[in-house]
């Protein structure tokens, strides 16, 4: 196993989620900051929108335009012109709060929940999975999932990866024609490592920010894991591939426990590592 350090790109974030790169840029969303930002590679960084009800997930509609998630209202929003419009509400389908999301090449956007309140400190329970089609139609596409987070479609639109962080595996779909998934299956157990935000490489394989860890790790297909990514006294919350040549691993890290999330702490921060294979597919 090959092991990668990391260095400090950005920092002074309250609680970052849902790295995109896009067009030379590095999108983010500071959840508990409420503000998507923007990053050059140089570490620049541009509020683009303030997002009230949190935002999350980020991706991008086939003419450009920009979706974020917004959690408490559990709304999924445009982009436009600096302002926040409507493209779909999913609280009729989702119960609690929504959170990550991939967008894949013809506009569908696949958009997980948490389940249950975990501040709260609720009971546990599976939850599904939603398909927002490019004219913001919502409708259920699967269901009995361990808190699904970070999905990622591969580069011919046919599979759909998605982490279930409370079952500690990836799990992978056929893409119908329609926007459906059928033939679930599991793409790697992964033991003790709960994933969080993953991203897709060109060969195929998933990085995975392992939350209840110190470390990003590289997965196969079955579970080999090739590379390891240590990050020191922090938690690994989501990472994606980006740079010029594609392969600048940013990776969302948090120094603090769970409880202290959403106490409005500058905890987090963006560290990137060089690694041999750039990203691919969808983000």
């Amino acid at each position: 196993m090959k092991e990668l350090d990391t260095r400090v790109f950005a920092d002074g974030f309250v609680f970052l989620e849902g790295p995109r790169w896009r067009h030379d840029k590095l999108w983010v969303s500071d959840m508990h900051g409420h503000t998507v930002y923007t990053l050059t590679d140089d570490g620049h960084r541009e509020k683009v929108v303030a997002v009230p009800n949190q935002p999350s997930g980020i991706g991008f509609l086939s003419d450009g335009t920009p979706l974020v998630v917004s959690m408490h209202d559990r709304k999924l929003m445009k982009i436009v012109n600096g302002d926040l419009e409507l493209h779909a509400d999913l609280s009729q389908l989702c119960k609690y709060e929504i959170n990550d999301m991939v967008v894949d090449q013809r506009g569908n956007a696949y958009v997980g929940n948490i389940g249950f309140d975990l501040f709260k400190k609720e009971k546990f329970k599976p939850t599904n999975f939603v398909l927002v089609t490019p004219d913001g139609t919502v409708r259920e596409v699967a269901d009995d999932l361990a808190v699904p987070n970070g999905p990622v479609v591969t580069p011919d639109g046919k599979t759909l990866i998605v982490a279930e962080s409370w079952a500690k595996r990836l799990t992978a779909f056929d893409i119908e024609t329609d926007g459906a998934l059928g033939n679930r299956r599991v793409f790697a157990d992964l033991g003790d490592a709960a994933p969080d935000g993953i991203c897709l490489d060109a060969e195929g394989a998933i990085w995975v920010a392992a939350f209840n860890q110190d470390n990003f790790i590289r997965v196969l297909e079955g579970g080999e894991i090739t590379h390891r990514v240590k990050v020191i006294d922090r938690f690994p919350v989501a990472c994606t591939l980006g740079g010029p040549d594609g392969k600048t691993l940013f990776g969302l890290t948090y120094q603090g426990s769970i409880q202290d999330i959403g106490r409005g702490k500058a905890a987090s921060r963006i560290e990137v590592a060089e690694v041999d294979v750039a990203g691919g597919g969808s983000p």
